[in-house]
C-alpha cells in the first residue's frame, strides 16, 4: 500500500499539465519511489537496467561486456570523429573541451533557438555548420561518433540542467507528459512498462526499470546487431506498441530525452554498454 499511495503520488505531480512540483522534487520522488520498490538494490545499480534485478541475466551480461560487440564501432567513432571536414576543422572545434568528456552534459537546453538539443542533434549541426551533410540518425556513423563521445564520459555524473527559462521547463514538461501518457492500440505509456511493471518479466525479456535507463546510450542491442540511438530505441518502443513512431530527433522525442536523462541526474554515464 505504500507504494501504492507513493505512485498514485507521483503520477498525480507527474501526469498534471501543471506543475505542481518542480523538477528537481519530480526527481527526488522518482528516485524515492524505486528505492522502495527495490529495498535490495544499491541505488547506482540502477544505471545497469534489467539486470540490477535479475542475476543470472545479470553474470551473462557480464560475460559479453568482457568482449564488448561495440568495441568496433567505438573505433570507427574515433576515427570519425578525428577526420578533418572539407575545410580542415574538426567534431573538436564545435564542442566545449574539445567534445571529450562532455555527454554527460546532454541534452542541453539552447537559450538561444529556445530548444532541447540533443547529443546526436549537435553533432549534425556542426556537419552542416562546416559544409557537410547531416548523418541519417539512428545508427552508423553518428552512433558511432556519439558512442565514441560518451564513452569519453564513463563514470562521469549526468548533469543535465534546466535553465530559469519558461522554454526549457516548458519542454521538461512535455517530455514528462509524453512519458506518462498512453498511446498505441496497445494503450501503453513509457511509465506502464518501466515505473508500474519495473522488473516484471514480459514474454522473455525482464523489463528495466525507468531510473539509470538513460545513462548507457547509445547502445548495442543483441536485437539490432549493432549500435543505435536512443531515438532509434523510442520508434521501436512505439512500434511494440502499435503507435506511429515519430521522427527521430522530433522536437518531443528531444523533449522526452531531456526529461528522462534529467531524472537520472548524479547517476555515472556507462555507455555505450550492451542491451538483450
Amino acid at each position: 500500500m505504500r507504494i501504492l499511495s507513493l505512485l498514485l503520488g507521483i503520477g498525480l505531480v507527474i501526469m498534471s499539465g501543471i506543475a505542481l512540483a518542480g523538477p528537481e522534487e519530480d526527481r527526488e520522488a522518482f528516485v524515492s519511489y524505486f528505492e522502495k520498490r527495490f529495498p535490495n538494490t544499491d541505488l547506482t545499480e540502477f544505471a545497469n537496467g534489467a539486470y540490477a534485478l535479475d542475476e543470472d541475466a545479470r553474470q551473462q551480461w557480464q560475460e559479453i561486456e568482457e568482449f564488448a560487440p561495440y568495441e568496433f564501432a567505438l573505433d570507427e567513432g574515433r576515427e570519425l570523429f578525428e577526420i578533418p571536414f572539407g575545410n580542415g576543422k574538426r567534431y573538436a572545434d564545435c564542442f566545449a573541451n574539445g567534445g571529450i568528456g562532455i555527454s554527460q552534459d546532454y541534452p542541453v537546453f539552447d537559450t538561444n533557438s529556445g530548444e532541447v538539443v540533443t547529443l546526436e542533434l549537435a553533432i549534425n549541426r556542426c556537419r552542416t555548420a562546416n559544409g557537410e551533410d547531416p548523418l541519417p540518425w539512428m545508427e552508423g556513423p553518428i552512433a558511432a561518433i556519439s558512442g565514441y563521445m560518451a564513452s569519453t564520459s564513463r563514470g562521469k555524473a549526468l548533469n543535465i540542467k534546466i535553465p530559469d527559462d519558461p522554454r526549457a521547463l516548458a519542454a521538461y514538461e512535455d517530455g514528462k507528459r509524453y512519458y506518462y501518457s498512453r498511446r498505441g492500440q496497445l494503450n501503453f505509456s513509457c511509465s506502464g512498462c518501466h515505473v508500474q511493471n519495473a522488473g516484471m518479466v514480459i514474454r522473455a525479456d525482464r523489463l528495466s526499470p525507468a531510473l539509470g535507463q538513460t545513462t548507457h546510450w547509445p547502445a548495442h542491442r543483441g536485437a539490432w546487431e549493432g549500435l543505435g540511438t536512443l531515438h532509434r530505441r523510442y520508434q521501436e518502443c512505439n512500434k511494440q506498441v502499435r503507435e506511429i513512431p515519430l521522427a527521430a530527433q522530433s522536437q518531443t522525442y528531444r523533449n522526452l530525452e531531456y526529461f528522462m536523462r534529467f531524472m537520472d541526474n548524479g547517476f555515472p554515464a556507462n555507455g555505450p554498454a550492451y542491451r538483450k
